[in-house]
């Protein structure tokens, strides 16, 4: 069943020279611009009252933009049933625990099988939000904490607050190398120049702020906690790698294996076989969008990296240095 939508914004004053469709994209993020796409060309786009179907049109700042759309169900995606762990649930949205090996959203090379796929088995009517009401994204073996919102509205808002930094997203991760201190990476990020499935550090990208603390040292890695400001694709492990300190299991990042000296055979199983980027959102805080109470949610580190680091915990204790 098709959803009638207006959309309302004011083009921002930063925005002086854009492309309309690159303004577009901005300002109602909520949505594709392959949507955004099919909007203006099928002339549900007005710019101060006036219907336009030309992407390519500069804005100067201050225009008020008006879409008036009619929103289709997003049928080419299948319900599934695949168990979610819900760590919290109202009206509006919801707070899952998403396990290793599942994708959020379907993509190239997995149609099916992800979190949206169950969303739409477990909340039929979640198929009329955009992207079944997914507000951010969690790498395929990247577990922890994600929310989703049940309805337009709250999405809106949710994606709003995470565009203003005020959803604090905390995640728990194992770098390989000695860390001496914590920090602030601001390094914007881009695709790839060479490797298009990847993401770099790259000074024409978008902006990428990454907050890191030392949690724990051992004596070829480190337990850290980290705070995002923004949301890129791949932020915290493209950061860390800039920082030569990738994180363990992340292949794709240069998270090569790194064996300390002398250690047990088990221990050099444990890293060697540790098969995916040691990374879980710890911990995700925001407003609610309906009534604005607080809230907090925690996330136990999953057992792969509990054991992971009792075997580092161990390995340093026997092997006693000055400094870690």
């Amino acid at each position: 069943m098709a959803q009638t939508i207006e959309l309302k914004k004011q083009v921002q004053p930063s925005q002086l020279g854009q492309r309309l469709d690159q303004a577009i994209a901005e300002l109602f993020t909520e949505y594709s611009r392959s949507r955004h796409k099919e909007w203006l060309l099928a002339g549900h786009v007005q710019v101060d009252g006036e219907v336009t179907t030309k992407p390519r049109q500069k804005v100067m700042g201050g225009e008020e933009i008006v879409i008036q759309a009619e929103l289709e169900d997003e049928e080419r995606w299948e319900a599934q049933d695949i168990p979610l762990d819900i760590v919290y649930e109202d009206d509006d949205l919801l707070v899952i625990n998403k396990p290793r090996d599942l994708v959020v959203h379907p993509g190239a090379g997995t149609p099916d099988g992800t979190v949206l796929n169950a969303l739409l088995f477990h909340y039929p009517d979640i198929a009329e939000v955009p992207r079944a009401g997914i507000v951010h994204r969690l790498d395929k073996d990247t577990t922890g904490l994600m929310v989703v919102a049940k309805n337009v509205p709250t999405q809106t808002r949710l994606v709003r607050a995470l565009q203003k930094r005020k959803i604090t997203r905390e995640y728990e991760a194992i770098a390989i190398g000695k860390m001496t201190a914590g920090g602030m990476i601001e390094k914007p990020i881009g695709r790839h120049p060479q490797k298009r499935v990847l993401m770099a550090v790259n000074e024409m990208g978008k902006p990428a702020v990454t907050h890191y603390r030392v949690a724990e040292h051992f004596r070829e890695h480190t337990r850290i906690r980290l705070r995002l400001e923004t949301g890129r694709t791949h932020q915290i492990r493209v950061h860390m790698a800039y920082l030569q300190h990738p994180l363990l299991g992340d292949i794709a990042y240069g998270g090569r294996a790194r064996i300390p000296k002398g250690a047990s055979e088990e221990l050099t199983a444990k890293i060697r076989g540790f098969d995916r980027q040691a990374l879980h959102a710890v911990m995700l805080r925001f407003d609610h969008p309906s009534h604005g109470e607080s809230m907090e949610f925690h996330a136990p580190v999953p057992d792969d990296m509990i054991e992971i680091a009792e075997a580092l915990r161990v390995d340093t204790k026997e092997n006693p240095e000055e400094d870690y």
